[in-house]
């Protein structure tokens, strides 16, 4: 098998990681030109065309492989870099764009759980990528080799991957005590939920639905939704009265307790158990970063 260009394979992953060719060379330090170039030079190796120049940009089956390729040599520099730290105490200096991991965490999980996990990766000046989506679509990112590990609700491991059960995540539906007492004095109930408007995460997100169809016990529900991509905004907005939101109970506990937020739904949670997959491979600093997530689930989340 021929040898790949260490520089033309990073070239590739900024291409797709910076999300076009302009950023890429800036990231690089290099022209554009010379972005071009070393991309068609890898091309012309491989015999096909690794990138398709639609928007948003993407790599081809091919470039998918190269890009998972790249980062699994990105991994070996970084297990390279912290063995020689070990060696060298008074070694100076964190890692380099292309020792940083990449990984694919529900938005969720960081507001709640997750981002204290990565503390002492972080304190070693480990350089990091975390990619937020909807836990349904985490997957996706591992899949597609762009990440190295990524926190999904699918239990089916990937060909080359392995996978951790990290335990459950219990869900309620809140909303203001003002807003709840004037929209559903008698809380979430099969007459008052189509009134009420929900703020979900994005249009990939069902969450809402499926707790709404669940408490009130219908097959399918329709819901009124504003979309709000981020956790802790979801909150804010339920906070100032936008209307009700099902969200993390590790996320609101302390604003149930301080009567901030109401529970409307007091009789139902949906738990949504979830699970690390990371690539197969002997990394000390893979295997750091499983411990710490898969220790952090632990304490956190329900078994």
């Amino acid at each position: 098998m021929s040898s790949f260009d260490p520089d033309a394979l990073e070239c590739l992953a900024a291409i797709v990681e910076e999300g076009g060719f302009e950023r890429a060379a800036q990231r690089l330090c290099v022209t554009q030109s010379a972005v071009s170039q070393r991309l068609r030079a890898l091309e012309a190796q491989v015999g096909t065309v690794l990138i398709v120049r639609s928007r948003p940009l993407k790599a081809t089956a091919a470039g998918q492989l190269l890009l998972k390729h790249t980062k699994m040599m990105r991994l070996l520099r970084a297990d390279l870099e912290r063995d020689l730290k070990e060696l060298a105490p008074s070694s100076t200096g964190g890692g380099s764009d292309e020792e940083r991991i990449s990984i694919a965490i529900n938005a969720d999980s960081i507001a709640t759980w997750a981002l204290p996990a990565l503390n002492a990766l972080a304190r070693s000046r480990q350089p990091m990528e975390i990619i937020t989506d909807d836990q349904d679509f985490t997957h996706e990112w591992l899949r597609s080799g762009q990440v190295l590990g990524c926190v999904t609700t699918l239990k089916q491991a990937l060909r080359g991957c392995k996978v951790v059960p990290l335990g459950a995540m219990h869900y309620v539906a809140v909303a203001a005590p003002d807003y709840a007492q004037a929209h559903c004095p008698e809380g979430l109930t099969p007459r008052n939920f189509r009134e009420l408007p929900f703020l979900a995460f994005n249009r990939k997100d069902d969450l809402q639905v499926e707790f709404v169809s669940r408490a009130v016990g219908l097959k399918q529900v329709s819901l009124h939704q504003s979309f709000v991509p981020s956790s802790e905004a979801q909150v804010r907005a339920v906070l100032a009265g936008w209307g009700a939101s099902v969200v993390p109970e590790l996320l609101v506990r302390g604003l149930l307790e301080q009567g901030l937020l109401v529970n409307i739904a007091p009789r139902h949670t949906l738990a949504v158990a979830l699970f690390w997959h990371c690539w197969n491979l002997e990394s000390a600093v893979l295997d750091a970063l499983s411990a710490a997530l898969t220790g952090a689930a632990k304490t956190s989340l329900i078994s």
